[in-house]
Order: structure tokens, then C-alpha cells, then sequence
């Protein structure tokens, strides 16, 4: 299985699933995603706020390529640019921390360990640039419905720990002073997985192995892992 990774840009915002493209649950606040989706701009929106992000902040996200395809994708931010944070009941977000928003592999690459790569290509990301750690709502009970919020049993299976329960969306943590031990055991699974753990390059043929809904979403993305 040939795959690479590259940083989300205006070029390859378009390889985001359509629902996700579209989707700006996350990136305005409900009144404006609201007016957004009434005048048929989400898609205007959404790249608005993609480029300001790139602009003043720099990278916020990261798709995953397999044979060429677009496989999944994650985006994160400071939570000051997500407004939508502020109307999660576990909130507010800590001001050391990067929130990670949204985090999705496709179904057909459900179990190829992508999810996990998606996470440590975050972690490598946030740690170079130097910050402290990265946070996320999860959803405590995932559907078969899309959504856009995280299950939190994936968030807990790479490492992050709850910091403010909630029986439906707890906000969870990972310090980033810890990331590299964390990343280690990634990297072995990856190993076992793909054969590697170099991002990006073309790694050798992989070791087979088998393999959320939130308040009215605009659009919706595809559920995680």
C-alpha cells in the first residue's frame, strides 16, 4: 500500500469528503453556520476560514493519501479561531493547548491504521512548533450516523486522557511533553502495520491485518476510524 501525507492547503482542500468540504460545524459560530447553509456558501466558508488559519497561524490539518486517493483527514486550530468550542458544555479549551477538531479515515480504509498515523502526524507537528498540548471534544457515544466530533474511545486508545467528563461530550487532553514516548509505541504499530515509520514516503507492502452525532452538524463529516 503505496501512501504519503501532506499539510491541508487551498489546493488540496477540495480532496475533503464533499460532506466534510461543506461542513462549518466547527469553523463558525452556530448563528453564522446557520446563514451560511441558508445562502449555499459553507464551501465559500470554509475555505475563508482555512486560508486565515494558514495565514496567521500556519498548518491546521493533514490528508492522507493512499495509491494517489484521498484516505482521511484531520484538522486542528487555536481554539480561539473554533467557535463553535465555546458552545461545548465541557469547555472551555485551555489556553496551552491546540484544539484538534476533527479526525476521519474513509470506511473502505477503516482498520488500515490511518487514524493513528493521522494522530502522530499531528503530535510531530505540534511538538516542533512548541506547543504544550492538544485537546479535543469527544463523543462518548457514537452512531452509525456521521458526525463531526471524535469518539472518544479512539482519542483514549492514542493517548489522550479526560480532563472534564461529560456523558456525552468529555473534553480530552494529551501533553505533548509525553507525545514522544507515545509516538514510539505508534511507530512500532505502524511498523507492524506498514512496514515503516517515515512520513511521508512509500512504504513496502503491509502486513494485513482486520480491521460519531453531535448537535445538529452542518453537513456532517464521516465518522472517525
Amino acid at each position: 500500500m503505496s501512501w504519503h501525507v501532506a499539510a491541508v492547503n487551498l489546493d488540496n482542500l477540495g480532496d475533503l469528503p464533499k460532506r466534510c468540504r461543506s461542513c462549518v460545524f466547527w469553523e463558525l459560530a452556530p448563528h453564522l453556520a446557520k446563514q451560511a447553509e441558508e445562502f449555499g456558501t459553507t464551501e465559500l466558508e470554509k475555505e475563508a476560514w482555512v486560508s486565515e488559519i494558514l495565514l496567521e497561524w500556519g498548518s491546521c490539518g493533514k490528508v492522507v493519501y493512499v495509491r494517489g486517493a484521498p484516505a482521511g483527514y484531520v484538522m486542528y486550530a487555536p481554539p480561539s479561531a473554533v467557535p463553535r468550542a465555546t458552545e461545548m458544555p465541557t469547555g472551555p479549551v485551555s489556553a496551552d493547548a491546540v484544539l484538534l477538531t476533527t479526525l476521519q479515515v474513509m470506511p473502505e480504509y477503516a482498520g488500515e491504521g490511518l487514524g493513528r498515523m493521522l494522530a502522530q502526524s499531528v503530535v510531530k507537528d505540534l511538538t516542533r512548533r512548541g506547543v504544550k498540548a492538544v485537546e479535543a471534544f469527544g463523543e462518548a457515544r457514537p452512531g452509525s450516523e456521521p458526525g463531526c466530533i471524535i469518539p472518544a474511545d479512539f482519542l483514549r486508545s492514542v493517548g489522550f486522557k479526560t480532563v472534564r467528563p461529560h456523558p456525552r461530550w468529555p473534553r480530552l487532553r494529551m501533553e505533548l511533553r509525553s507525545g514522544i514516548t507515545w509516538k514510539e509505541d505508534v511507530e512500532h504499530a505502524l511498523e507492524q502495520l506498514l512496514g515503516t515509520v517515515t512520513i511521508p514516503m512509500q512504504p513496502a507492502a503491509p502486513v494485513e491485518q482486520p480491521g460519531y452525532r453531535v448537535p445538529a452538524p452542518t453537513g456532517g463529516c464521516v465518522r472517525a476510524i
